[in-house]
């Protein structure tokens, strides 16, 4: 029986690649994104390669309530593995940036996925089977100034995908928490609310090569995947310094990253 995949923001970056890597193996596939017109372009793309069956869900996740909305459109497909990927970066002191940004950044990165992951979790769980990928971050293993709404919201989503992991031993459903560092996707046009002057340069990597290790990583039921030899040493670095120590590195990584 061919099995079922929706990914979240699956309309460019690392959802795009993940669901090239899901049709490669075979999935059908429902793909969730906010912006329609390239959504159907991947659309078309998977139907000609791959004679997939894929379906495709236009929904802002960062409203509340679009979990259901989403659940609830499927209906009775069964869901074998889901990707929450969707998310965006702010770049900006807290004080300077905009709230209903922030907002809509939680909403996504926290309330959306967590909600997504209860409700098909269920199905999983009573089928004895079923894969579970989060889109952490590098950002996660330590507070970001500058852009400190994104960095707490990937260490929430890290713990609690380590959490859920845990809980699941032995039933059949893992959980994998992908912690990759800057990868050049559209995440970086939309970090800052200024100028391309507010960009990352430093330690860029390839997303294709960042999804086949997420791909792999979540396929193998692993719990944490970090991506790269730096961003390795960079994850457990914070354990070996003050975290005032740590967080002045960041910042000075944020404001040198995007020096003109």
């Amino acid at each position: 029986m061919t099995k079922t995949a929706l990914i979240t923001g699956a309309a460019s970056g690392l959802g795009y690649e993940l669901s090239l890597l899901l049709a490669k193996d075979g999935y059908n596939l429902i793909l969730v994104d906010i912006d329609a017109k390239n959504l159907i372009k991947v659309q078309s793309e998977l139907n000609r390669i791959y004679k997939c069956q894929v379906d495709i869900i236009v929904k802002d996740l960062s409203k509340p309530h679009v979990a259901s909305e989403i659940v609830k459109e499927i209906d009775a497909v069964s869901i074998d593995v889901l990707i929450n990927n969707a998310g965006f970066g702010l770049f900006g002191t807290f004080s300077g940036t905009d709230w209903q940004r922030e907002s809509d950044m939680l909403h996504l990165h926290i309330l959306t996925t967590t909600h997504l992951t209860k409700l098909l979790l269920d199905g999983m769980l009573k089928r004895g089977s079923g894969k579970i990928l989060n889109m952490s971050s590098l950002a996660a293993f330590q507070p970001g100034p500058l852009m400190s709404i994104y960095y707490a919201s990937k260490a929430y989503m890290l713990s609690f995908s380590e959490a859920i992991a845990n809980e699941l031993i032995g039933t059949g459903v893992t959980v994998t928490a992908l912690c990759p560092g800057p990868t050049k996707t559209d995440f970086q046009s939309v970090v800052s609310e200024n100028t391309v002057d507010n960009k990352i340069r430093f330690n860029m990597a390839c997303p294709s090569k960042v999804a086949q290790y997420g791909y792999d990583a979540m396929q193998k039921g692993k719990t944490v995947a970090i991506p790269g030899k730096l961003n390795k040493f960079l994850s457990v670095l914070p354990r070996f310094l003050t975290r005032n120590k740590a967080t002045s590195i960041v910042r000075k990584i944020q404001d040198k990253n995007r020096e003109a």
